[in-house]
């Protein structure tokens, strides 16, 4: 019976000659070739994407490829630039990492060869950029000249060049560029105080939405379902909340005057949404400002629930992927520092002081670790989550960011 329903039993023989069959068979071999020595600079073992990612080596214009599995450097991957507010997204199958620099570079880095594949200068001040839903266009956004650029994933040939004018006629830089379902983007526009919907079904010619956002939104999200984006404002307290299944989509205000009648410290770092926490139904965001995290609950209109006061100004506010805990990492004179909450008790359960300039957080797929940059001690720690010990060190050339291949699978990452 085997003879008669295998690809290499009599039915197969029937419908390929000979020479064929042996160009097959070659054909094969040499896929299996390729995918046993796929790792190129990174030896000859035959490996997954799923847990690997990219250090930030901000000074040196490099990144480490590193895997969670066993906590260790498999390669790094030099020439890319100006990486001092770099950030990364990742292709679909998560093999391939899309390094945004601030001098404007975009690269395209294979992972499993450990080499830039693609690399273009495509602006003169850069700050990240987006990978649409099917992962067919990455975009990047702006800061000089300000306005946001899309391109072709596979080969960065460029697609579209949308210049951020808003309404009073101003360039402005752009933030908080995220990709939303429908192969569309959000972003907000500092200067002029307004977010933008891109539907870029048809790349070469996107269409705008242009909504009014407030004084200088400064960054931005999308919550993991895709439904709600959020810019976070920087000329005044509150956020502008954007319900994306409305149609048509209208922005409010939400969160506003959460530090009426007193007085705003000075701002040493501006918070980051992007690494905000969604835990509990509910919202952690970082207060402009202030030393504390605001709760807001998303299915009461985004009502303040909450505030936990912590030891500084937060950065990130980052929840672990089962929402039980956030973690909080700060500005000067606080970057040494990192904190715990407890999401179920709202508590601060741990206070960490593991090294000089922590810049950034980043968990595990399913959040049993944590990754840690110390920028000033020139090493990576990554710590238990259960247990908050530490479990390994790796040693990088001033690190910041920290993207694990997970981002590939979630909205606005």
């Amino acid at each position: 019976m085997a003879d008669r329903t295998t690809p290499g039993g009599r039915a197969a023989r029937r419908r390929f000659p000979g020479p064929l069959r042996l160009a097959a068979a070659l054909a094969l071999a040499a896929g299996l070739s390729g995918l046993s020595g796929c790792m190129g600079g990174m030896g000859e073992t035959t490996r997954g994407t799923g847990d690997l990612g990219v250090v930030i080596e901000r000074a040196a214009g490099r990144v480490q490829v590193v895997e969670t599995t066993g906590m260790t450097r498999l390669a790094t991957v030099a020439g890319l630039g100006d990486l001092s507010h770099a950030s990364v997204v990742f292709s679909r199958d998560g093999r391939y990492a899309y390094v945004f620099g601030r001098d404007g570079g975009l690269s395209r880095v294979d992972l499993l060869r450990a080499r830039v594949t693609h690399r273009v200068m495509q602006a003169g001040n850069s700050i990240g950029g987006a990978i649409l839903q099917d992962g067919s266009v990455v975009a990047a956004q702006n800061y000089a000249p300000g306005g946001i650029r899309l391109f072709d994933a596979a080969t960065l040939e460029p697609l579209a060049d949308i210049p951020a004018i808003g309404r009073d006629g101003r360039r402005s830089k752009v933030v908080g560029l995220a990709d939303l379902p429908g192969r569309r983007l959000a972003a907000s526009l500092f200067e002029s105080g307004e977010i933008w919907i891109i539907d870029a079904a048809d790349p070469r010619h996107p269409r705008i939405t242009r909504l009014d956002a407030g004084r200088e939104p400064y960054d931005g999200l999308v919550t993991p379902d895709g439904r709600w984006y959020v810019a976070g404002l920087f000329g005044e307290d509150g956020l502008a909340l954007v319900d994306l299944w409305q149609d048509p989509p209208a922005s409010r205000k939400v969160l506003a005057g959460y530090g009426r009648g007193e007085t705003r410290l000075p701002v040493y770092k501006m918070p980051h949404l992007r690494g905000w926490a969604m835990a509990q139904g509910e919202a952690w965001l970082p207060a402009v400002g202030r030393h504390e995290v605001l709760v807001a609950d998303a299915a009461r209109g985004w009502r303040e629930s909450g505030r936990v006061a912590l030891a500084g100004q937060p950065v990130f506010v980052m929840a672990r992927p089962d929402g039980r805990q956030v973690w909080v990492n700060f500005a000067f004179p606080d970057n040494d520092t990192v904190q715990v909450i407890d999401t179920a008790t709202r508590q601060v359960v741990r206070t960490l002081k593991p090294c000089r300039g922590v810049l950034h957080m980043e968990f595990t797929p399913k959040g049993e670790a944590v990754w840690l940059s110390c920028r000033d001690e020139d090493r990576v720690e990554v710590y238990d989550t259960a247990s908050f010990a530490r479990l390994a060190t790796l040693p990088a050339d001033n690190p910041s960011g920290i993207f694990f291949t997970v981002r590939a699978q979630r909205f606005g990452m």
